[in-house]
């Protein structure tokens, strides 16, 4: 009992303290071919050199051509780190951030997807706290310093990282996974530009799709919502409701990569206001663990930890399911809500998401449960404060 009034008492200072922190949103460049425009506005921010962060998949495909040459046409210097990887260990961070200095680069560009885009937040916060490590930044308000400008380009539809306060990171020589959230990491400006989505892979679109559906959901459900972050929350759903499958099998479909796009913006928008819950801590170790990659363990982790919720939360999940077209008016809001996690298991199903995480070796739960529990208590405002005994249950639950 105790524990939990501290929680809550911790989540309710974190709330009157959010009313008074310097929100705001990254100025968009949205629609397609909306790439093109981004050099212009990087001249105009007198910068005269730029680091790129991005990945040897996104070099591959040719991504980033459009980009490069316009930048050569506005006499734009650039260097380019494509060593990013799942997860975003620390050594990237520091690589990218050594390659900023050493060229005297004034400005980034976060092009990928969520890994390259927190690579980019982490270095940049690097580079203005250089006495700080990275260890030292990990969790909330550590860093409190302007960055240079960042430019986040998105290449998936799922992380929202574009959006949010958030990035995080892994360590894999302690096998730690975690955030850093503080208002400077919001990036100052976001493309949204859905062509260059239309050539992710069904399983990439499916993965981070279930991301942001796990952030809006997460968002809405917690303690912490305004009527803000609740309709963000609820417009992000309907869209990945009615956009998800159809960008999954038919990626050309612009416009299902359009909404596709801006509901994981929408998403979050939310959660880095209303914040995540115990589906992510679990994905974190996860990934931290066996770089389970992120937007594929939410989506397995998130019906579970709906269910054991149990009737905390089925009053807003019965809201979900009215929006999403699978109850009946007749229905009680408990089948409202099973409904509703049926759903999101169905459309898992849809898309070969399988219901359980592989590889889990059991004498590994024990110190997931401990960094899970580290990671949300108190800091979430979950709808349901879990305990060591719960969480191991979790994990077995999701274990295949």
């Amino acid at each position: 009992m105790m524990y939990r009034l501290y929680c809550r008492s911790y989540q309710g200072v974190m709330k009157m303290a959010s009313y008074v922190l310097p929100w705001r949103e990254p100025e968009l460049l949205e629609g397609e071919n909306s790439l093109i425009k981004l050099p212009k506005l990087i001249k105009n921010q007198k910068i005269e050199c730029i680091l790129i962060i991005t990945d040897k998949g996104i070099v591959a495909a040719g991504l980033m051509g459009g980009l490069l040459k316009g930048l050569r046409d506005e006499g734009i210097k650039f260097v380019v780190y494509d060593k990013t990887v799942p997860n975003t260990p620390i050594e990237n961070i520091e690589e990218a951030a050594q390659i900023y200095r050493e060229n005297n680069c004034q400005g980034i560009v976060a092009f990928g997807g969520g890994s390259s885009i927190d690579c980019a937040k982490i270095a940049a916060a690097r580079i203005v706290r250089p006495n700080k490590s990275i260890p030292q930044m990990k969790g909330v308000l550590k860093i409190l310093k302007k960055l240079p400008p960042l430019f986040a380009i998105p290449t998936t539809a799922g992380t929202g990282a574009e959006a949010t306060l958030a990035a995080v990171c892994s360590d894999p020589n302690t096998y730690e996974k975690y955030p850093l959230m503080d208002t400077s990491l919001i990036p100052s400006y976001a493309v949204l530009d859905p062509s260059l989505t239309v050539k992710l892979p069904p399983h990439i679109t499916a993965a981070t799709g279930m991301d942001a559906l796990t952030h809006a959901v997460e968002a809405f459900i917690g303690r912490s919502n305004t009527k803000k972050t609740k309709q963000w929350s609820i417009d992000a759903i309907k869209l990945i409701f009615e956009n998800l499958y159809e960008a999954y099998t038919n990626g050309n479909n612009i416009t299902a990569r359009k909404n596709m796009q801006k509901a994981a913006y929408l998403a979050g928008m939310a959660f880095t206001r209303a914040y995540v819950g115990y589906v992510h801590a679990i994905a974190h170790t996860l990934g931290g663990f066996y770089n389970t990659p992120h937007g594929l363990a939410n989506a397995i982790i998130l019906p579970y930890v709906l269910e054991y919720y149990g009737g905390t939360v089925h009053t807003p999940l019965a809201k979900l399911a009215d929006l999403v077209g699978v109850s009946k008016p007749t229905d009680t809001n408990e089948q409202k809500a099973k409904k509703f996690i049926q759903a999101i298991r169905d459309l898992n199903d849809r898309m070969e998401i399988p219901r359980k995480v592989n590889g889990i070796i059991d004498r590994d739960i024990p110190i997931m449960v401990e960094r899970a529990l580290k990671e949300s208590n108190p800091l979430y405002p979950v709808p349901r404060i879990l305990y060591e005994e719960d969480i191991s249950q979790l994990f077995y639950k999701i274990k295949e």
